[in-house]
């Protein structure tokens, strides 16, 4: 059974820094991608960063500059450090996992909560 387990989620002032974990278990076939998507109440859950199995990543226009992905793939977990944090950034973040064959998974997502 696949597992994502996110963590790193929480509450802090505009300007600081998070980061979120998110580690995958019983994933069978090889991961092509890892990412961070977050849905702000009410809105629509919207791509934050990704990463491919090779390194290349992919930003939100809103994160460039402030946000980094990176990965374990030994570990199967994908990390995002997150600098200067806005409160346009408070939001559930979810952890999403693609594989071979088309296998999509998500986590069940974490909060972060960023205070004027």
């Amino acid at each position: 059974q696949v597992q994502l387990v996110e963590s790193g989620g929480g509450l802090v002032q505009a300007g600081g820094s998070l980061r979120l974990s998110c580690a995958a278990s019983g994933i069978l076939f090889r991961i092509n991608h890892m990412g961070w998507y977050r849905q702000a109440p009410g809105m629509q859950r919207d791509l934050v960063a990704d990463i491919t199995s090779r390194g290349s990543t992919n930003y939100a226009d809103s994160v460039k500059g402030r946000f980094t992905i990176s990965s374990d793939n030994a570990k199967n977990t994908v990390y995002l450090q997150m600098n200067s944090l806005k409160p346009e950034d408070t939001a559930v973040y979810y952890c999403n996992v693609g594989t071979l064959f088309g296998g999509d998974y998500w986590g069940k997502g974490t909060l972060v909560t960023v205070s004027s």
